[in-house]
C-alpha cells in the first residue's frame, strides 16, 4: 500500500475474498489463541482490530480496524481502517476543536472591533496563528503516520497471512 500519495491521515482499503464469512472469522478467533507476542486482535462479530502491543507500542502505533461483510455463499468483502491509537486521535481532536472555537470567537470578536470601529490587528493575528496551527497540526499527524508506516505494514501482513492460512 503506497501511503506517500494520500492526502487522508486514515488510509483504507477493500478486499473481497474468495471464503465465507464465518470461516474467515473463526481464522481471525483462531489467531487469537496463538498468542502473538507483537500483535493483539479483538472481535466483535464482524468486526476486527488488530493493534501492536508490548514493547514494540508507541505513542505513534497504528491499528488496523476491519469490517467483514457477506457477499454470498463464499464471497465476504473486506474494509479496511488503518488509523492512529484512539488516545491519540481523541486528543488530535480535541486540539482541532480548540483550534476551530478559538477562530470562531476571534471572528466574533474582530466583527465587533470592526463595527465599533476598533483596531482589528491583533485579532486577524490570533485568526492567523489559528490557521497556521490547523496546518501545524496537518504536518504533525502526517509525521506520525510516516513513523507508524512500517509497523502498519506489519499488521497488513498479519492480517494477509491470517486470510491466507488454512483452518
Amino acid at each position: 500500500m503506497n501511503t506517500n500519495n494520500e492526502i487522508r491521515l486514515r488510509l483504507r482499503f477493500y478486499r473481497d475474498v474468495n471464503q465465507n464469512i464465518d470461516s474467515l472469522r473463526q481464522k481471525f478467533i483462531q489467531f487469537t489463541t496463538t498468542k502473538s507476542p507483537d500483535f493483539i486482535l479483538k472481535i466483535k462479530e464482524y468486526h476486527v482490530w488488530i493493534n501492536i502491543k508490548g514493547p514494540k507500542k508507541a505513542y505513534w502505533s497504528p491499528h488496523l480496524h476491519l469490517e467483514m461483510e457477506s457477499k454470498g455463499e463464499n464471497q465476504t468483502h473486506i474494509r479496511g481502517l488503518f488509523g492512529p491509537d484512539p488516545n491519540l486521535w481523541t486528543f488530535f481532536m480535541f486540539l482541532h476543536f480548540m483550534i476551530a472555537g478559538t477562530f470562531i470567537i476571534f471572528c466574533g470578536i474582530a466583527y465587533s472591533h470592526y463595527v465599533l470601529k476598533e483596531s482589528t490587528t491583533a485579532d486577524f493575528v490570533i485568526m492567523s496563528l489559528m490557521v497556521f496551527a490547523w496546518f501545524l497540526l496537518y504536518v504533525i499527524a502526517k509525521q506520525i503516520r510516516s513513523n507508524g508506516e512500517k509497523q502498519m505494514n506489519d499488521i497488513e501482513k498479519v492480517f494477509l497471512g491470517i486470510i491466507e492460512s488454512s483452518l
